[in-house]
């Protein structure tokens, strides 16, 4: 069984800084895929970055490049987000998805293509 527990959410003040940490757990299970989405209030979930196995190489949402940058360990359990100069339209429930895929470039957004979720985590951005 799969799990992805996400921490790291909390209050800030716009400008600031914050970390994201999701740990994935589960013997038998290898992600090919690893990624961050956000659902602000009031409006669909939408993708944030994602990071391929098979490359390394991060792919951001358009609107977020410069300001978050994802990462992960070697072993692959453990997915960071690294937002910095937040802003109150950051605010939003943030969620860390895994498949066990490799997934293609134009469909890393996709939310339907991640098998497995976290609970998600609050980050609220707010003066």
């Amino acid at each position: 069984q799969v799990q992805l527990l996400e921490s790291g959410g909390g209050l800030v003040q716009p400008g600031d800084s914050l970390r994201l940490s999701c740990v994935l757990s589960g013997r038998a299970f290898s992600a090919g895929t690893m990624a961050w989405f956000r659902q602000p209030p009031g409006k669909d979930r939408e993708f944030v970055a994602a990071i391929k196995r098979s490359s390394g190489v991060p792919t951001y949402a358009n609107s977020l490049k410069g300001r978050f940058t994802i990462s992960r360990d070697r072993t692959w359990k453990t997915l960071d987000l690294q937002m910095n100069n937040l802003k109150p339209e950051d605010t939003a429930v943030y969620y860390c998805a895994a498949t066990g895929r490799v997934l293609i470039t134009s469909s890393l957004a996709g939310d339907r293509e991640y098998d497995n979720w976290g609970q998600g985590t609050q980050v609220t951005v707010s003066s």
